[in-house]
């Protein structure tokens, strides 16, 4: 489904990717896992279209991403893949429900079909009762699980997250990632996963590991861990 051949990321005389190639299924959780510098949130982002590598090419599904520009990008960015990062960069004026329809507003989706959409994503994520309620008037937890909704709003074939369990303690981290797996199972979402949490990252069908800018190594997830 997404498909990433011999990227290279430079700045100047520093090399950040050095010919990376990545190969994603339908419904599969890749984490990507490595040291800090390895490269790891620079191959995320070029992956989801934030940045633009110096050369290669990204495809999802049909499309070559690296031929998109402008409004067409982010048009494209906004219906096809959804964001989780380390905070949660919710609006603090906007209610839960608010924050997860501004994509789909966005992209000029019905508003009640919206609303519907939002509240029942909510819900489907153990937030039924926390509909009206703002930002800081809900734990952390609660918090990410908004912004896993807002990444899912678009019903994107792919969602991308940043170091999303960063900023939980590790019971919540764990839950994340829980929620991830039954996202996986229930609507066959795919997910790409930056992480450093090394109890967590083999919950996933694959990792990828990477150092000095390359992937020099993927491990498999046991029968156990499926």
């Amino acid at each position: 489904m997404l498909t990433a051949r011999n990227l290279t990321k430079n700045y100047s005389n520093l090399h950040v990717l050095k010919g990376v190639s990545v190969s994603v299924s339908k419904g599969e959780i890749v984490t990507i896992v490595g040291s800090s510098g390895a490269g790891k949130s620079t191959l995320l982002h070029i992956l989801g279209t934030l940045d633009t590598p110096t050369s290669g090419e990204v495809w999802l599904n049909d499309t070559n991403l690296s031929l998109l520009k402008g409004n067409a990008l982010a048009d494209f960015r906004n219906r096809h893949i959804g964001f989780i990062f380390q905070f949660h960069h919710l609006l603090p004026e906007f209610t839960a429900l608010e924050n997860v329809s501004i994509p789909a507003y966005i992209a000029g989706t019905r508003k009640a079909a919206v609303r519907e959409r939002a509240a029942y994503l909510l819900e489907t994520l153990g937030l039924s009762g926390r509909l009206e309620h703002k930002p800081n008037q809900l734990s952390g937890g609660e918090q990410q699980r908004v912004a896993v909704a807002r990444a899912l709003i678009n019903q994107p074939d792919i969602v991308m997250a940043d170091e999303p369990t960063g900023n939980l303690d590790s019971k919540n981290a764990r839950e994340l990632h829980q929620l991830f797996i039954e996202l996986r199972d229930k609507f066959q979402q795919t997910f790409i996963i930056v992480t450093h949490n090394e109890e967590l990252a083999p919950m996933s069908d694959r990792q990828l590991v990477m150092k000095d800018g390359g992937i020099v190594g993927e491990i498999l997830a046991s029968a156990t861990q499926k």
